[in-house]
């Protein structure tokens, strides 16, 4: 599955912005590192339990390996074909994330959502060994990988319960136009940080 290019549908009375699925490939295999990790240890607990007896140890170390498996599985799968959707209308701003197996959808009311900011990724801090030429096992380029594991999304709005984060993979090539679209159909609900006027002068630019 690879990153796909973000896909506009303007309708009569709204705009979907298709973001996909944009983790990574890098990300993925560290995704697929974790599965293989995560199964060999199940596998591990599997064998002590073979041959079941009639014992409560094999029993449950049996019953343990395959809630892991199970559990790997449906964290691989659903990370793994993760799409972003967004919706606007007049009232609403919509968020919608669907996994393998499960779809959350989040309705925000204009009236609510505070300022549009751009955050990309956060900043990172220096692992110990960076530097070092013995840094073999690459725990510097891991701590990038893993940052990105838990990252939200790139693109937040202020609202009375807290920062709602969106976008997750979007950086600001991407991100500049989405937010042109958005403000063009939404219009002057649509708030934007300070950050978004030197990002979008940087672009008018690179176009001249």
């Amino acid at each position: 599955m690879q990153q796909r290019n973000i896909t506009y549908y303007w309708g009569d009375h709204s705009l979907l912005i298709n973001l996909g699925n944009r983790t990574s490939k890098r990300v993925r295999a560290l995704y697929f590192v974790e599965f293989l990790f995560t199964t060999s240890m199940a596998t591990v607990f599997l064998l002590q339990a073979l041959p079941l007896k009639h014992d409560l140890f094999h029993w449950t170390a049996c019953i343990g390996a395959s809630l892991i498996y199970l559990l790997a599985a449906n964290r691989f799968l659903s990370r793994m074909f993760f799409t972003e959707r967004l919706l606007l209308d007049q009232q609403c701003f919509t968020i919608i994330r669907k996994s393998l197996f499960s779809q959350s959808i989040k309705r925000y009311d204009w009236r609510q959502i505070g300022t549009l900011h751009y955050e990309g990724k956060g900043r990172k801090t220096d692992h110990p060994l960076k530097g070092f030429t013995f840094d073999y096992l690459g725990f510097d380029t891991q701590e990038h990988l893993i940052q990105s594991l838990h990252h939200d999304g790139n693109l937040y709005f202020d609202t009375n319960e807290g920062r709602v984060y969106f976008a997750s993979g979007v950086y600001s090539w991407d991100a500049e136009e989405m937010v042109q679209l958005m403000k063009l159909y939404i219009g002057s609900s649509l708030q934007l940080g300070p950050e978004w006027k030197e990002m979008l002068q940087e672009q008018e630019f690179d176009e001249n």
